[in-house]
């Protein structure tokens, strides 16, 4: 532990090593260190304990969320993740909104690793007046995947007065992927802000019901009436939509990841646009042999030579061979 203290860098981080290797055993030593007024002993102490922490040590670790260091706060909340107790989750929310980014991630990764034990205060947080606390608190609930956040957190999305709470609320309802959220993403597809997440989240939710929106959204047939588009690359028209584009890549993924019968034909259409074509192929080449006969089919008259390339690359990924009798075409 002295060596902790000298002033080589180098002796220090060797001794660091050797803390880490003893593993629990060291702990006792590291917590009597969290109050040694050497900052750089706090932070290696507080470094190490959140890899060999033993349930002792939860509550100094408690006591560092407060440190004025936010190298030691971060740390800290790191490892009261990793020992996944209960006790931190009250003093752990005011980290979601700490001044430095890092401490903010690693706080929510704790509350997320503490599990169903933080639930009750997660909810509650989504309700703070603090934009950013609410906003986090819907990523850690989105980590946890209960059920039980699926009506808050569709409440959050459909009515937050800040876009990137919505936006984070989206993410988690994916994340759960609880089909009890449908209903409310379709709402939040006409959401400008939030559209990309709501077709995201559709598509993991695996529901379904999200194969006609989803196969409107790839053949561009329901973007809002109040949509801009974006001119990029010199194309002041707008006719490049990047922003739509995101949206039906995503939308692509959606129907790889329900396979739904119902969406192979729009998927093979889809091969026809550049800007989704590789999307559409990779989603189809998910969908196995049963996509072979269309695809087949659709390109008996296509004389695209990068489409033919595509399905050709598609049919090989799904295991499909032409019949000896077949002639070559495809």
């Amino acid at each position: 532990m002295e060596a902790l203290h000298d002033e080589d860098r180098a002796v220090r981080e060797a001794a660091t090593t050797a803390l880490r290797k003893i593993g629990p055993p060291a702990a006792p030593a590291l917590i009597v260190a969290l109050q040694d007024p050497n900052g750089n002993v706090q932070e290696a102490a507080v470094a190490i304990l959140k890899d060999v922490a033993t349930p002792e040590a939860v509550e100094p670790l408690i006591g560092c969320l407060t440190s004025k260091n936010w190298i030691v706060r971060m740390h800290a909340a790191k490892a009261l993740g990793n020992l996944g107790d209960e006790r931190p989750v009250r003093q752990l929310i005011p980290l979601l909104m700490d001044s430095v980014k890092a401490v903010r991630v690693d706080a929510t990764d704790a509350l997320a690793q503490i599990g169903r034990p933080a639930l009750a205060t997660l909810l509650a947080a989504v309700r703070h007046e603090e934009w950013v606390l609410r906003l986090h608190a819907c990523e850690a609930l989105g980590k946890i995947g209960a059920e039980e956040a699926v009506v808050p957190l569709c409440e959050v999305m459909l009515h937050d007065r800040d876009m990137a709470v919505r936006q984070d609320a989206a993410k988690a309802l994916g994340s759960i992927g609880h089909p009890a959220a449908f209903e409310a993403l379709e709402k939040a597809v006409t959401d400008l802000s939030v559209r990309p997440y709501a077709v995201d989240a559709l598509g993991k939710l695996k529901d379904p019901r999200a194969v006609p929106i989803l196969i409107d959204v790839v053949a561009g047939k329901n973007r809002p009436a109040n949509a801009r588009r974006v001119p990029v690359c010199g194309d002041e028209s707008g006719a490049l939509d990047v922003e739509e584009m995101e949206v039906q890549i995503f939308a692509v993924g959606g129907l790889a990841e329900i396979g739904d019968d119902r969406a192979i034909q729009p998927l093979i259409r889809a091969l026809k646009d550049t800007r989704l074509r590789a999307a559409a192929a990779s989603a189809l080449s998910k969908m196995g042999l049963r996509i072979a006969a269309p695809l087949v089919a659709a390109m008996k008259t296509e004389t695209d030579s990068n489409i033919l390339s595509h399905a050709r690359g598609i049919l090989s990924a799904v295991g499909w061979r032409p019949a000896p009798t077949m002639k070559e075409g495809v």
